[in-house]
């Protein structure tokens, strides 16, 4: 739902010099700022949310049961592969196309540029500590709701590295999981918390609703997804609302996802039965 309060941005009237230009208000109207977000989420998360809800519709009405299926979260490109680690690169390096973009609508002119996020460079050794126990609160947890939706066949067999075995491929699962703690904490976290404040949202909508919007572009998953990410989303935005620092966030997501797509083959390979791929 688009409001419109019929502010515009405001015109400063003051004495000029000639050939002087009028300065404009630096704060958006209520219009503009929900033209903004939709327009960052069209590029980006909530995209993948609109395509996650469909997958789930299909994987509930296809044939082979859900619990049969399997989701390959970094798939192989192409057969060549030269080609496939072209395509691997070139896809992480655009996806992050829409964090620069919200980077560049939240950069203030005067240093630390995005210290409004948190990301003022001190304090980095405490973020990072933070960050790995938040890895303890989340990993462990996050690794029985899917063992625990994998036994009640309610959730897909995740493969989470599906490329094929070169030399380049624990690089480039290290660089996609770095793509998706940038992509999902600085979007979710770090510019709708600043947008949806300056829109009047409370602290608590701001929570719950970030953390629908991570659970459903999960969906794809199946059901425990969907929960697993909103607790994950709510414990995230709590903290983040309470600390104002993007840094630990990103530091857990990055250490969750790296421990699953680079250790997940040598785990599936160990357990296939637990897993639910071949070994």
């Amino acid at each position: 739902m688009f409001l419109n309060t019929g502010r515009s941005i405001e015109i400063v009237t003051r004495p000029q010099a000639h050939g002087d230009l009028p300065e404009l208000s630096p704060t958006p109207s209520r219009a503009r700022l929900w033209w903004e977000i939709s327009i960052v989420l069209a590029l980006g998360l909530g995209q993948s949310a609109v395509y996650a809800i469909v997958q789930l519709a299909y994987r509930l009405t296809d044939e082979t049961p859900i619990a049969d299926q399997v989701a390959k979260l970094n798939p192989s490109r192409s057969d060549r592969e030269v080609f496939d680690l072209v395509y691997q690169v070139l896809s992480i390096g655009f996806s992050l196309v829409p964090v620069l973009l919200v980077c560049f609508l939240l950069w203030q002119s005067r240093r630390p540029h995005l210290e409004r996020l948190g990301l003022d460079g001190t304090g980095i050794g405490k973020d990072a500590g933070r960050g790995v126990l938040l890895v303890l609160v989340i990993g462990v947890p996050g690794l029985g709701l899917y063992l625990a939706g994998r036994a009640l066949g309610l959730t897909v067999a995740i493969d989470p590295a599906g490329i094929d075995a070169y030399w380049w491929t624990v690089p480039v699962l290290l660089l996609a999981a770095a793509r998706a703690s940038l992509q999902e904490e600085i979007v979710v976290l770090g510019y709708l918390f600043t947008r949806l404040r300056q829109l009047g949202w409370s602290p608590w909508s701001i929570i719950l609703g970030t953390s629908i919007l991570r659970a459903s572009y999960h969906l794809y998953q199946g059901y425990p997804a969907f929960f697993g990410n909103l607790a994950m989303g709510l414990l995230f935005g709590w903290l983040y609302q309470r600390t104002g620092r993007l840094m630990p966030f990103l530091v857990a997501h990055f250490l969750i996802d790296a421990a699953a797509f680079v250790g997940y083959p040598w785990a599936a390979s160990m357990w296939p039965d637990l897993f639910g791929l071949p070994g």
